[in-house]
């Protein structure tokens, strides 16, 4: 087996391919909390929050239907609730697996984001 690549990678982000930026914006902005980077445009732009970023391009970039994890330390249950109260669809509630405490929901242009905190070791896990 060869060496591994003579690189050190400074990031990763996926890129997400969006209908209409202003819904987009909505979403995660006013009801996920990210910031916009001061360059972006109705185009293409960069979100961010806690040093994480997701791209969104406007129809150009990126496929439909995309999964993404986001890992996170607080309460998902409260997450849950919140993000329901807000209108979000949930694919599915907070579920215990024995890699994750996992919650799936989507975006509006049908992205999944799959939010996940350590998995509680003293009930079952469901896979």
């Amino acid at each position: 087996m060869e060496d591994k690549l003579p690189i050190r990678l400074e990031n990763i982000h996926p890129i997400l391919s969006i209908k209409d930026m202003d819904r987009s914006r909505a979403f995660y902005l006013d009801i996920l909390g990210f910031k916009e980077t001061d360059w972006g445009t109705n185009e293409f732009t960069s979100i961010s929050r806690d040093g994480s970023s997701i791209y969104l391009c406007r129809g150009a970039q990126g496929n439909p239907g995309t999964w993404v994890w986001v890992g996170f330390a607080g309460d998902i249950f409260e997450l849950h609730q919140r993000l329901k109260s807000n209108g979000v669809v949930i694919h599915q509630p907070p579920t215990n697996y024995s890699w994750a405490l996992e919650m799936q929901i989507e975006d509006p242009d049908g992205h999944i984001l799959r939010f996940g905190t350590e998995p509680d070791n003293t009930k079952p896990f469901l896979d």
